[in-house]
């Protein structure tokens, strides 16, 4: 308010000072006479005043004239001035007016209009970075490899725009399917940017991919530090990674190196159950059952899994079937469930303790019927002498039975026969679960013998069966099977199941051994 009203009195002031200076002149006899030649000019005071601002103007329009009279002999010699100051001003303006159309028609998907806009921008502009990075984008979208790389490479001799270069030129290489020069390519990015994220990301994988493990744990470590993962998924990733150098130096014929790799893997996540079965086979390789034991059953109580049953039976190969059960009811009676009933079930069959395994098995068979409870119940049918016609009726029950939990990818939820650090359908990295599914499709992937925990020598019968036939490759210790009874005529009952049908119909008789080999 205050410098308001002080403005309307300066202003009252100046138009009040000039009306008085008028007014003085005006009031004024004196003049000027000017002569010129035969002509005399007689000026009053006001006139006098005009004339005066008249000349002024006139002056001030000689000197800018002067001024532009040098300014254009200077332009004609090529120097710097206003002129060619304005037509690079107008230059630049039509130049990023160009790029301006030229990155939102690339935006659009508009390629063609794109590149044009890029090369008019690069005849325009004298912004190499700029107009490079629009045409090497133009052409990729467009299809011309060739310019592509030609210009991603510019970009590699400005710091500025050296990273984004790279990241080009890796594009490129993914596009084109050359892993070797995209990981090198990768590796040059993350070091010109060593946390940014998406190069760590695409790194590791193209790492993975490539089975480069070691390198694929110091792509992990840089991640970690960078702040971008916490601790326990960093723990999680790097033993799966650990876990995946161990079976590549397994595979090599380092042993020692693999049994340290696998406890280390075990020891970052004791829940990963793939590295529990490796670090307890490691423990047990080195002569230590306590901590193979110890392994098993920490990833047992987080996580029942025929795997680590397997695991724990192979920490004293040499006990009987009976001693056999007792250790393993500690294991079993720390995560009680499903699993823990299949695994003492199987473990009664082979201690031949058939009534203790139908009640360890109890009703799973309604509750939760898969291919292993059916197998199972068609094991312990046969141990107690029933029919071979009891026992087909179980096993094609588990012809169209589910397979019960599977390692699934939580991507793209496909199914596979064994863990794997990458899913071999989506290409994710640690995706794959041990989940129910209802897919009767296929052998289970729990290692689809009938029992899979009987493990030991085979009886020389079957011993001698399985040498003659090749393609057979039973990995457990057989029950042995009641004495062979003719079947007895069955009293009139509903019709059968197509399935039970199909399955009496392909095999007369049906063994334990013929039952393992069929995959169920």
């Amino acid at each position: 308010m205050f410098w308001t009203v002080l403005k309307i009195v300066l202003f009252l002031a100046v138009v009040a000072g000039l009306v008085m200076g008028v007014e003085a002149l005006t009031q004024q006899e004196a003049g000027l006479r000017i002569a010129i030649a035969n002509t005399e000019f007689t000026l009053g005071p006001v006139q006098m005043a005009i004339a005066a601002i008249v000349l002024l103007a006139a002056l001030w329009l000689l000197m800018k004239l002067a001024g532009l009279l040098v300014a254009t002999i200077r332009f004609i010699n090529g120097d710097d001035t206003a002129i060619s100051r304005y037509f690079e001003r107008n230059r630049r303006r039509r130049g990023l007016q160009a790029v301006t159309d030229g990155f939102l028609a690339l935006a659009a998907g508009e390629g063609d209009k794109a590149l044009t806009k890029g090369r008019k921008a690069e005849k325009l502009l004298d912004d190499p970075v700029l107009t490079n990075l629009l045409i090497a984008q133009s052409a990729q979208q467009k299809g011309n490899a060739a310019m592509a790389e030609e210009y991603y490479k510019r970009l590699l001799d400005d710091d500025r725009s050296r990273f984004v270069g790279v990241q080009g030129l890796l594009a490129q290489q993914v596009e084109a399917g050359n892993p070797v020069k995209a990981r090198k390519l990768a590796e040059t990015a993350l070091t010109l940017r060593p946390a940014h994220a998406p190069t760590q990301d695409r790194l590791l994988s193209l790492q993975s991919e490539a089975g480069d493990w070691s390198g694929a744990r110091k792509t992990l470590l840089e991640t970690s530090r960078s702040g971008r993962l916490p601790k326990p998924v960093f723990k999680r990733r790097d033993a799966v990674l650990t876990l995946m150098q161990a079976e590549a130096e397994a595979e090599k014929g380092n042993a020692a190196l693999a049994q340290d790799l696998a406890i280390e893997a075990n020891r970052e996540s004791p829940e990963l159950i793939p590295a529990a079965v490796m670090a307890a086979r490691a423990h047990v390789a080195k002569g230590k059952p306590g901590p193979a034991g110890k392994v098993v059953r920490r990833a047992w109580k987080a996580k029942p899994h025929p795997e680590l049953a397997q695991a724990y039976a192979a920490i004293a190969p040499d006990e009987s079937a009976v001693q056999r059960v007792k250790r393993f009811d500690s294991l079993l009676s720390e995560a009680p469930g499903p699993e823990a009933q299949m695994t003492r079930a199987e473990l009664l069959i082979a201690a031949e303790d058939f009534p203790g395994a139908r009640r360890a098995i109890g009703d799973l068979h309604e509750t939760r019927p898969t291919q292993r409870v059916m197998t199972i119940m068609a094991a312990i049918e046969r141990g107690e002498g029933s029919s071979d016609a009891v026992v087909r009726g179980w096993l094609a029950r588990a012809l169209i039975a589910s397979k019960g939990p599977q390692w699934v990818c939580d991507n793209c939820k496909h199914e596979h026969a064994a863990w794997q650090a990458i899913c071999g359908h989506c290409g994710g990295f640690d995706t794959l679960s041990w989940t129910e599914t209802a897919d009767t499709s296929g052998p289970s992937a729990t290692g689809t013998e009938m029992l899979p925990l009987i493990v030991g020598a085979l009886p020389p019968a079957e011993a001698e069966a399985a040498a003659a036939e090749a393609d057979l490759t039973p990995e457990a210790e057989t029950v042995p099977e009641a004495e062979t009874t003719e079947a007895e005529p069955v009293e009139a009952a509903p019709e059968a199941p197509t399935a039970e049908d199909e399955a009496r119909a392909e095999a007369e008789v049906i063994d334990l051994a013929q039952t393992r080999r069929m995959g169920l």
